[in-house]
């Protein structure tokens, strides 16, 4: 693709990149076959070709307006496109810096910018999240069914194990996980334990940085970055073997931290170091000794949501169904398991609508074949499902846990 971005934007890193992308896109189209919003809304400034003109546009110094941020306001970053992409394009990155750009150009309502501001300012801080959440389960017998289903049960978990092992590995704790479902870490704990692994958890670490970055809020998100690799460099220096990740979305975020500081003459190796530690739990357990001579058979059916940031954002597909069935688990087949279950974030709460209509064909397909549980690897993915599930939705590493622990 051609392109002509103005000259101030050239002069930058985040400008050159954008144009190495744009560059990139052959207009070819196959990504509008595999994404979401464009299946839904059938508008082509609603798939990822459009969204990549409306983006080029500003970057060309084209007037931007609320329609265009309202077109990339709707793309649920799930990069599917990516997948099917021939040409290699870097759509997720390009969708950033496009968001970042208009966001700056154009001005919210103010219910807009409230919504997003409380969610930058609640989401992250596991200790504000859990009080409303407290409170929101308190009051949730007189609220109205819209509301009650988005309120998780806050679950408790299971003990850590004492033991202690050479090989040790460190763990994100993650900041909605630790609050609705902590038993997924302390499964994971337990896991490892058994292959020989002791799990370390940083306290200081909560969130990724990942909901401020993907609502445009770089420089917040940057400073969650860089406390995050300060707080986990002893551990780092001491030699451990990965950083553990149990929510890919996190996982996603984590790997970029090496791009996005490259340019930051204090951080930049330390954050490559970091994101090259990274490794989904999915990653850590295909590389052990799963079965250790032994033979699993748990009678059980599961079908497993695999989340956007596993398969498309990690390019980890098929590798927990893999440990799933080695694990014993007899796994049913989803149709469309491509496609977004419309959780992606905050999009949930910002987009409504395209998110329900994407939740209800994605349960549809999740429980067509009649599975006993539904597992997925997202706490964002686990949260939604369960919100319009007749099956329990559960991270896969506990089912995992409950087969050979």
């Amino acid at each position: 693709m051609q392109t002509n971005l103005i000259h101030s934007l050239l002069e930058t890193p985040q400008g050159q990149e954008a144009d190495d992308i744009l560059r990139s896109c052959v207009h070819c189209g196959f990504c509008t076959a595999t994404c979401p919003t464009y299946q839904i809304l059938g508008n082509e400034l609603d798939s990822p070709r459009g969204r990549i003109y409306l983006i080029k546009q500003v970057l060309e110094g084209i007037p931007v307006t609320d329609k265009t941020r309202s077109h990339l306001d709707r793309c649920l970053t799930c990069r599917s496109c990516e997948t099917t992409c021939p040409s290699g394009v870097n759509y997720g990155r390009l969708i950033d810096i496009g968001r970042e750009l208009v966001e700056k150009q154009t001005t919210r309502k103010l219910s807009e910018q409230f919504s997003r501001y409380a969610l930058r300012k609640i989401i992250p801080y596991p200790e504000r999240f859990k009080f409303l959440l407290n409170l929101g389960n308190l009051f949730k017998p007189v609220l109205p069914a819209v509301l009650k289903d988005k309120i998780p049960a806050v679950e408790t978990a299971t003990e850590w194990p004492e033991v202690k092992h050479k090989r040790k590995m460190l763990i994100l704790a993650g900041c909605v996980q630790q609050t609705t479902n902590a038993q997924t870490n302390a499964s994971t704990a337990n896991v490892l334990n058994k292959l020989g692994i002791e799990l370390i958890q940083e306290n200081e670490v909560k969130c990724c940085g990942a909901v401020s970055q993907h609502l445009s809020a770089t420089d917040e998100a940057i400073v969650t970055i860089k406390k995050n690799i300060d707080a986990w460099w002893h551990h780092v220096n001491n030699g451990i073997e990965a950083i553990v990740i149990t929510a890919s979305g996190c996982g996603v975020m984590v790997k970029d931290y090496a791009h996005l500081l490259e340019n930051d003459e204090m951080y930049a190796l330390k954050a490559k170091r970091v994101s090259k530690l990274a490794k989904d739990i999915s990653e850590i357990i295909s590389n052990e000794d799963l079965q250790q001579d032994e033979t699993y058979s748990t009678g059980i059916t599961v079908a497993f949501h695999s989340p956007c940031t596993l398969q498309h954002g990690l390019q980890l597909n098929g590798v927990v169904e893999k440990i799933l069935s080695n694990a014993g688990y007899k796994l049913t087949s989803v149709n469309d398991s491509h496609l977004c279950c419309g959780s992606a974030g905050t999009y949930s709460v910002l987009q409504p609508v395209i998110s329900k209509k994407l939740l209800v064909n994605k349960i549809t397909n999740l429980q067509k074949n009649r599975p006993d549980i539904i597992a997925t690897a997202n706490i964002g993915c686990q949260m939604h499902l369960s919100t319009k599930s007749d099956k329990p939705v559960k991270h896969w590493i506990e089912l995992v846990e409950s087969a050979i622990c």
